[in-house]
This record gives structure tokens, C-alpha cells and sequence, in this order.
């Protein structure tokens, strides 16, 4: 009995032990905290993908996103936004001392006390350098109403930039800067991108700066209706790489670092990004920049018809013997589709070996000629293939390019002119003039309060009735300059002042 009690109490003993180095050891765990550190460890590509030669690559954005960020801009646009009831539109201070006497009976005064200042009105975008020599594209809307435009490189440095020209119905535009030596993308051709292509949206949006985002190439050729021009172009390569607001005008560039297109719109019901994004492919971005730097304006070629895509419904509802390409409507007056034989009823599906499948790939197809350029078209007339020799025109029905002949003095008053026609001139009883087509930043919009449409009749009181005429006046001219002339929808005589050396 007794070893029973002796050996019970060994065992309690010894559990007792057990039980104690336990606690204790928990205790001691719940006071340690480790903090492990790997040094040195790289980062491990676990996705491949077939590069040009079909061979299998890394997926690694890094060496793309730190080759093309220096080449992505941020632009800020500020526009002074005028109280109307408060601020006269033809401000009599803006005239020059040698002409304030004279012309001081044609202003309305207001005091100083009841004006008030104008409110500056900010936006923000993006823009792509194509030329050392500081040459940027961006979208047409970024500039567009601006009368200052600020741009900040991706090392920090800031410039003042000059509007060479815009494309409303592309919505791209072309600005400079004082600069060298800038890092450049270069152009791909936007034919050859893939859907299902990896690519890279790079840009500013929602104020952050030099953002990165990746995805791929989701549809081409799309048409989201966006642009309200007249001969607006839209055939858009769409991408589910992430793009927002301040994007506009940045670049979408493929895996070899080389510029796809230039991000435009978003596809949102809230206005941010939703899964859709919309970049001007690079083959027109190519040929605008190339017209605006050369001629100051886009020269841009038509066929002359009216055309819709063609699918099922169509093809069943006209008899075609096609489900794809752009079917002719009609033809217009003076057409280079019909002078070359081109019938209605007739569906295009090819433009200079490219084929096309819709109405936007045709527009972006001929978006990459010039006036008096030859083309070969094929189209399906009744099952069978037929090919015609084109010869584009312009808008106005001939093959003439628009000359860059004074661009110069209208790129530093910031505007676009046209002659006023005779059917318009007769409307507003006056001899002639020319036409204020598009406002920009420059001396105009700086110094006065001129709208668009305005048309100016006399130069510094001298008759203008062509631009010609209005470069001529100012052609050398230093100091004050005064502008009178009407508006369509306003009654009277109306003037603008400003000098050319301010």
C-alpha cells in the first residue's frame, strides 16, 4: 500500500514537472516576436509570352515602363473664365494707346469697381514627345479652350508651350517646347497590333504623375461615337489597360516600348475607368503629326460617299454576297469614288491591300492619304471582286493641299481663319472678311475676349476679304493691332485690340 501511495506521488511529481516546463515555454514563445529579412532575393517572372520570333520571353514590364515614362508628359491647361454680365466682351482697355482715342466712342464703359476678376479654370492631361526638338502630341481636347499651357517633363522641368496646330475631327493636336535632346517614342505600325497584344498605358491621371498600367489590346477599329465633326474619324484600338481622366493624350505603347496609339477616351458610367479604354491608332496619329508640323492643318483625303458597315441584317436586307466591309450609300457631288467607277451598292473590303471589315476601318484607311493621292480600292459588287484606281480629293471637292503659307502669324495670334463666301457676305450686307474658324492659345485669346465665328473685316482699318489679305496687314507688324468685324448672330459692329509684341 505504501509503494502505491510513493509511486502515485512520483507520477504526480513528474506531471507536475511536465506541465510547469510547458507553461513556462509558452510564455517565453508569447514574448518572442521574430522578424525574419531576405536580402538580395530578385524578383522571379512567372509568365511567358511569344516575342516577334516566336520565341518564349519573360513577361516583365519593368525595362518597358522605365524605357517610355521620360517620354509621357504632363500637360496643364488653364483657361480664364469671364463673368459676362460683369466684364464687357469688347474691353476698352485692351486697345492700344495710338487707337483708344479714336475708337473710344464703340465701347461700352464700366467703372473699375464693377468688374470682376476672371476665374482660371485648370485641366489636366498627357502628352507623348515624338521630336527631340520638343514636338508633342496629344489629344485635340486637352488643348482646346486653353489660353496657357504648361508642360512638366518626368524630371520635373517645366515649360511653356506653343499650339502648332489641332485636328478636332481626330481630336489631336500638336504642341512644342523650348527644349533639346528630349527622350522620344517611336511609332509602330497600328495595322500589324493584334488583339489580344500586351500593352501599356502610360500617362498623368487623376493627378499621378508617370503612372503605369498594363493590359491588352481588346478590340480594333471601334466607334464609340464620341467626336462630333464632320468628317470626324473614329477607329479606335480599344484596350483593358486601366486609363482615367488625365490620361488623355498619353501614350499606349506595345511590349517593344513603340507608341500603339494615343489614349483618348473612357467607356464609363461614372466617369472613371470601367473595364474600356480608347487610343487613336498610331497610323493616324503618324499622319496628323506629319501634316500640322508641315502644313499647320490636316490634310485630309475623302472618297466622297456615305457609308455604313456591313453585317448580317445588312447583307440579308440588300442581297450581299459579304457579312463584312463598308457598303456605299451614296455618292456626293463631285466624288473621287464615283470618277473612278465606284457604284452604290458596292462594299469596299480592301483600301490599298488592307482589308476592311467596317465603316471606321475604311475611314481610318483613307485618314492616311492626302488629297491627289492614288489608291487601290477593291470592292464586292454582286458576289464578284472589282479593284479601281482612286484618286482622292479634299473636302472641297479638288486635289489641292491647303498651303502652310503664313501659319507662322497664325500660330502666334493663336487662330484659324477661313475666306468668308459670298452667300454669307450678301446675309450680313458687308463686302467680305475672314471667318475665326478655331480659337487656341496665343495672342488672341490671351488679350481679348473674341469668340469663334467671329469675322473680321478690317485689319488696323484697313479691308481684309481673304487671309491672304489678313496676313498681309500683318506680315512685320510690330505694336497695336485693332480688329473690326461682326458676328452672324449679333447685332453691329464689334472690335478686339491687342499688341503684337505682347
Amino acid at each position: 500500500m505504501r509503494k502505491t501511495m510513493i509511486f502515485s506521488g512520483l507520477v504526480a511529481l513528474l506531471v507536475s514537472a511536465i506541465t510547469l516546463f510547458a507553461f513556462y515555454t509558452v510564455q517565453k514563445d508569447r514574448n518572442t516576436v521574430t522578424i525574419q529579412h531576405i536580402n538580395g532575393t530578385p524578383a522571379q517572372s512567372t509568365l511567358y509570352s511569344l516575342n516577334g520570333e516566336g520565341e518564349l520571353a519573360p513577361l516583365d514590364f519593368t525595362e518597358i515602363a522605365e524605357n517610355v515614362v521620360g517620354a509621357v508628359v504632363h500637360i496643364k491647361s488653364s483657361q480664364a473664365v469671364r463673368n459676362r454680365a460683369q466684364s464687357p466682351r469688347y474691353d476698352e482697355r485692351n486697345i492700344p494707346d495710338p487707337f483708344r482715342e479714336f475708337f473710344e466712342p464703340f465701347f461700352r464703359y464700366e467703372s473699375p469697381d464693377r468688374r470682376s476678376a476672371p476665374q482660371v479654370r485648370v485641366g489636366s492631361g498627357s502628352g507623348v514627345i515624338l521630336d527631340k526638338s520638343g514636338y508633342i502630341v496629344t489629344n485635340n481636347h486637352v488643348v482646346a479652350d486653353a489660353d496657357d499651357l504648361e508642360v512638366t517633363l518626368h524630371d520635373n522641368r517645366s515649360f511653356k508651350a506653343t499650339v502648332i496646330g489641332t485636328d478636332p475631327t481626330t481630336d489631336l493636336a500638336v504642341i512644342q517646347i523650348k527644349a533639346n535632346d528630349l527622350p522620344t517614342l517611336p511609332l509602330v505600325n497600328s495595322d500589324d497590333v493584334k488583339v489580344g497584344e500586351w500593352v501599356l498605358a502610360v500617362g498623368n491621371p487623376l493627378g499621378l504623375n508617370s503612372t503605369v498600367t498594363a493590359g491588352i489590346v481588346s478590340a480594333k477599329g471601334r466607334n464609340i461615337n464620341i467626336l462630333r465633326e464632320q468628317f470626324a474619324v473614329e477607329s479606335f484600338i480599344q484596350t483593358d489597360a486601366a486609363i482615367n481622366p488625365g490620361n488623355s493624350g498619353g501614350a499606349l505603347v506595345n511590349m517593344s516600348g513603340g507608341l500603339v496609339g494615343i489614349n483618348t477616351a473612357i467607356a464609363s458610367p461614372t466617369g472613371a475607368y470601367a473595364g474600356y479604354g480608347f487610343a487613336v491608332p498610331a497610323n493616324i496619329v503618324n499622319k496628323v503629326v506629319e501634316d500640322l508640323i508641315e502644313y499647320g492643318v490636316v490634310q485630309r483625303a475623302v472618297l466622297g460617299v456615305m457609308i455604313r458597315s456591313v453585317d448580317g441584317n445588312l447583307a440579308k436586307e440588300k442581297d450581299l454576297a459579304v457579312n463584312s466591309g463598308a457598303y456605299i450609300d451614296s455618292l456626293m457631288n463631285g466624288s473621287a469614288a464615283a470618277a473612278a467607277g465606284i457604284k452604290v451598292g458596292d462594299v469596299v473590303i480592301e483600301v490599298a491591300g488592307r482589308t476592311v471589315k467596317s465603316s471606321p476601318e475604311l475611314q481610318e484607311a483613307i485618314a492616311q492619304f492626302r488629297p491627289g493621292d492614288n489608291v487601290e480600292i477593291k470592292v464586292n459588287r454582286k458576289g464578284s471582286a472589282k479593284s479601281f484606281t482612286v484618286t482622292l480629293n479634299n473636302r472641297e471637292g479638288s486635289r489641292d493641299l491647303v498651303s502652310r503659307e503664313h501659319k507662322d502669324v497664325l500660330n502666334v495670334l493663336g487662330i484659324d481663319l477661313e475666306d468668308v463666301d459670298r452667300t454669307l457676305a450678301r446675309k450680313l450686307d458687308i463686302e467680305g472678311g475672314v471667318k475665326v474658324v478655331r480659337l487656341y492659345p496665343g495672342l488672341v485669346k490671351k488679350s481679348t475676349e473674341l469668340q469663334e465665328g467671329f469675322i473680321i473685316t478690317k485689319v488696323d482699318d484697313k479691308v481684309v476679304n481673304s487671309v491672304d489679305e489678313f496676313i498681309s496687314v500683318l506680315e512685320g507688324k510690330k505694336g497695336g493691332v485693332l480688329l473690326e468685324g461682326v458676328y452672324e448672330d449679333l447685332p453691329g459692329s464689334h472690335y478686339y485690340a491687342f499688341g503684337m509684341n505682347s
